[in-house]
């Protein structure tokens, strides 16, 4: 009795490693199409990029230089501009548009505010509007004679039209306000769909033990809300060093090269100037690395202690 019961358990379990076995193999053979096209669009790119970055020279004519290219940063003034630039609209930008979006979610969440579903929708749409359209339209809005300029002064505030486009400062202010009101509204949206989804008993329970709304919101919402700060900080980092579309079309990098940033100059490497694809690698894998740097210190200091 005793060997009929072992090999019938001995089948069992035959069975069932040639079934999981099976089950292994029809799995991959699911994910073998999203795993070629990732490894063909994604993985390649990434190895090939980064040992063209040991490469120099004028098109497709290169030469193996190893690290020259990582020196050559140092030395390149461009380059050093270029990265200072894209550290300003990172350290000023970055936060005050989370903070905005955190602002804006917060009062938008309100169940006292009238019409929240049109202020909702008027401030979620910049983000859905045309990178190029909305970037020409503030190009528009704040050249010398445009409608900001004619605004302030209608209003008293200035009295002399302020050189948005060709002034370092102004310009840079120009491109500042245009990302904010481009991504604000994205921000906003994970901001007020978390707020959402907090339990309402435990704002009652503050109110009962008369908590005021500012310190509701300081030692309750905002604690519950760190993974979601935490994902737009990360994310609006990383956008902002790959800042693009904004000052191409607002400024072009002017004046001189005063908003270029580090995006701009990679296009201009390989399409503006005498194409150097190995060195504008080079300069890719500089965001790359910052970027890893930021989302790695952003979350050591979200992390729970």
């Amino acid at each position: 009795m005793s060997e009929i019961v072992s090999k019938i358990t001995l089948d069992k379990k035959a069975n069932k490693n040639s079934f999981q076995r099976l089950y292994n193999k029809n799995g991959w053979f699911f994910v073998l199409p999203a795993v070629v096209l990732v490894s063909l669009f994604m993985i390649y790119p990434i190895i090939n990029s980064l040992w063209m970055s040991m490469h120099s020279g004028r098109g497709v004519i290169v030469n193996f230089v190893g690290f020259d290219n990582v020196i050559r940063l140092f030395n390149d003034p461009v380059f050093i501009k270029a990265l200072s630039n894209t550290f300003i609209f990172l350290i000023v930008q970055v936060p005050m548009m989370v903070l905005l979006s955190l602002a804006l979610s917060s009062c938008l969440n309100s169940p006292n505010l009238k019409f929240v579903g049109f202020f909702r929708l008027a401030i979620f749409l910049p983000c859905v509007t045309s990178l190029v359209a909305y970037s020409i339209l503030f190009k528009s809005m704040f050249s010398y004679d445009g409608i900001m300029n004619s605004f302030l002064i209608w209003v008293g505030i200035i009295s002399d039209p302020i050189p948005w486009l060709s002034d370092p400062f102004w310009a840079k202010v120009t491109i500042i306000i245009a990302i904010t009101w481009r991504w604000t509204g994205y921000n906003m949206i994970f901001f007020l769909s978390a707020m959402q989804n907090i339990d309402k008993s435990i704002y009652e329970a503050a109110r009962i033990d008369g908590v005021s709304p500012i310190k509701q919101f300081f030692f309750i919402t905002v604690p519950l809300l760190k993974p979601i700060i935490l994902f737009t900080s990360v994310m609006s980092t990383i956008g902002t060093l790959q800042l693009f579309d904004e000052v191409m079309n607002i400024t072009a990098g002017g004046p001189g090269i005063e908003t270029l940033t580090l995006s701009m100059y990679i296009y201009d490497l390989s399409f503006k100037f005498v194409p150097n694809f190995g060195y504008a690698a080079t300069v890719s894998y500089v965001i790359v690395f910052f970027a890893a740097i930021f989302a790695m210190l952003q979350f050591r200091v979200a992390r729970d202690k």
